[in-house]
């Protein structure tokens, strides 16, 4: 597994709880506190030894994960939680660093409706509106996105399945 966007572990600790225990999660964080916290939390989980915390800016760490000898192949399962200005280059790493039939979920993609009105977030919006364009359009991919409304409020995530 592979995730983009760590912060405190929190989606890392689920996602490792469900590999087998020769399993690997391969995250990226880009701040090295956030990555601190988030070693001691996956650590405190017991599934520490499945976690592999790459640390810097995501299109740099996934630049070097993919000239990493040690990679076991590619992913089978993407999560991209991180800086939305950056959504549509997390994909595009995402669908080169997998396989067909790797799953792909994107978070955040209804931005409290924003993706409607860009205005309402000129910095997030853009990101995520050519992120789901971009899944829309790409004939690597199968995605479709989920609008949800909870504690959290309005958003959604994107399900993306390389062919």
């Amino acid at each position: 597994m592979l995730e983009i966007g760590t912060l405190a572990g929190f989606s890392a600790i689920w996602m490792a709880q469900g590999l087998p225990d020769d399993g690997r999660l391969v995250t990226c964080e880009y701040l090295p506190k956030h990555a601190e916290i988030a070693r001691a939390n996956v650590d405190m989980a017991g599934i520490g030894h499945k976690v592999d915390i790459r640390i810097g800016p995501a299109l740099e760490t996934l630049a070097a994960l993919a000239e990493d000898p040690t990679r076991d192949g590619p992913f089978d399962f993407v999560f991209i939680d991180a800086d939305k200005e950056n959504d549509s280059n997390y994909l595009d790493w995402a669908i080169r660093l997998g396989r067909p039939g790797t799953v792909i979920v994107m978070d955040n993609v209804i931005w409290e409706g924003a993706i409607l009105d860009p205005s309402m977030d000129e910095v997030n919006a853009p990101g995520i509106v050519g992120a789901l364009e971009m899944m829309g359009k790409d004939p690597r991919l199968d995605a479709t996105a989920i609008q949800t409304v909870g504690s959290k409020g309005w958003d959604g995530f994107a399900v993306a399945r390389v062919v």
